[in-house]
């Protein structure tokens, strides 16, 4: 373990050029990031092809033992790497942030360690037999976005290295440090140039994701930029797991109980101060408990801290950029002039620094405004009042997403029903944004394809290979 000041210091550059990132809610620096180029990408993709085949050799035996060393060492600098991401991304130390973040790139790491992936036998009649193994597929390219960092970094990088790969990370320019440090510490357990991260702009993004030695990326981010990776990835028929944008959607059937369920909606929509691609986008709320669950969920609210993340009290934090705080406030201004019903919120102190925009819950609005219909990606939740079951199922799938979703309900035999009618890759009940490393997770329509997590995320990080004989 290290101070917050060594890790710092042992991320900063000392030669090229760099960008001063800044606290989001202070407006301060936070630190130096270097700026990479594309020929430190090269030099990156060459340094994991000349270390990977070593590690492939290793076996899984020893990969995992390496992993869990990485989870313990990723332990031992846990409270500074959560002090880095409070500040360069925001989030608090407490509630389900930033030690939250930290603690679950950890578990993720024994999780991709310990799951199990064995060869299996297809057919085996006296006269074919046929297995299944998964080999590596070699570089893995993994493109990380500015919400989660460290987390969804080791989503990306956990299982490729289990499977024997080698990773070039390019985290998200309004992130880097994070990502860079989280690396540092990984890679006090692992070999040398297994495991580098390039901190670049676009071009290094679309060469990572162009580039011929690299066969496979893993992207998590906006719908618009997976279908750039994919146009990029086609010459060279790249494999992807794609987790791209989301607008969930959450249905409060007539019978659930809304004081009971008012604290799980508001986590599912609040978490990360709105800033999650599986959040709870928009509520669909049955027209004889609307008013009741509207009344709990702005209680439920008010009583969150927002504040700078440091400050051990606080529970919600800013937008990490100003061009999200944007979009939120444009958003929110448009369902105001509409004539939707702010319950709360909605009106951002513009006399202290910081990207703070409060957390917002908007009544009475109809489903096509702009609110219900973009994804927010912040603070600021649209309540959808509908009378009929068939009406929510219709409008949580209008949308051409299909992320994650939610049913809340009293009767689970009531909910499953509803629950199996939602175009999503994940829908959850009486919960929502639940993630477990066990359990694979993807999108549905343009959310993206691939899963992430448990054996099926170790095969999509493995070349299928059938031995018949």
């Amino acid at each position: 373990m290290e101070t917050y000041d060594a890790l710092l210091a042992a991320i900063t550059p000392t030669s090229g050029a760099t960008r001063t990132i800044l606290d989001p809610a202070t407006g301060t620096a936070v630190g130096e990031a270097p700026v990479h180029t594309v020929q430190d990408l090269e030099r990156a993709v060459a340094a994991a092809e000349a270390a990977q085949p070593a590690w492939a050799a290793l076996g899984h035996d020893a990969r995992s033992a390496a992993l869990l060393r990485a989870a313990d060492a990723v332990e031992r600098s846990a409270e500074e790497l959560a002090r880095l991401l409070s500040r360069e991304q925001g989030k608090p130390l407490n509630g389900p942030n930033a030690r939250f973040e930290v603690g679950a790139c950890a578990a993720w790491l024994r999780v991709a360690a310990t799951t199990v992936l064995e060869p299996e036998t297809v057919v085996d009649d006296g006269e074919t037999r046929a297995e299944l193994h998964y080999r590596p597929i070699g570089v893995v390219g993994a493109i990380g976005p500015w919400n989660w960092p460290m987390m969804i970094t080791v989503w990306q990088i956990a299982p490729a290295l289990r499977m024997g790969n080698a990773v070039v990370v390019k985290p998200s320019e309004y992130t880097p440090l994070s990502v860079l440090a989280l690396a540092k510490v990984l890679n006090e357990e692992l070999p040398e140039g297994l495991l580098t991260v390039v901190s670049g702009g676009r071009d290094v993004g679309a060469r990572l994701a162009e580039h011929p030695a690299v066969g496979k990326v893993m992207f998590t981010g906006s719908t618009a930029t997976g279908k750039a990776i994919i146009r990029s990835s086609a010459d060279t028929v790249k494999r992807l797991t794609l987790e791209l944008g989301g607008n969930d959607a959450g249905i409060v059937l007539p019978d659930a109980d809304p004081k009971a369920i008012a604290e799980g909606l508001f986590w599912g929509a609040f978490i990360n101060t709105g800033q999650t691609c599986a959040a709870l986008k928009r509520l669909y709320v049955h027209s004889d408990i609307y008013e009741a669950v509207c009344e709990e969920l702005t209680t439920v609210a008010a009583a969150m801290p927002m504040g700078n993340g440091l400050d051990e009290n606080n529970v919600l934090g800013p937008l990490q950029n100003r061009q999200q705080f944007d979009i939120v406030a444009r958003l929110v201004e448009a369902a105001r002039d509409s004539g939707a019903k702010i319950l709360l919120g909605g009106n951002p102190a513009t006399d202290q620094p910081g990207h703070f925009y409060p957390a917002t819950l908007v009544a009475d609005i109809d489903n096509a405004n702009p609110l219900v219909a973009e994804e927010q990606f912040g603070p600021a939740l649209p309540i959808i009042r509908y009378s009929t079951v068939d009406e929510a199922v219709a409008m949580a799938n209008a949308l051409d997403v299909g992320l994650g979703a939610s049913v809340w309900s009293s009767d689970p035999v009531a909910a499953r029903e509803v629950a199996a009618r939602i175009q999503s890759g994940t829908v959850w009940i009486n919960k929502h944004g639940a993630v477990d490393p066990r359990v694979p997770f993807g999108g549905a329509k343009q959310s993206g394809y691939g899963l992430e997590f448990g054996v099926e995320g170790l095969k999509a990080l493995g070349v299928p290979q059938v031995i018949n004989g």
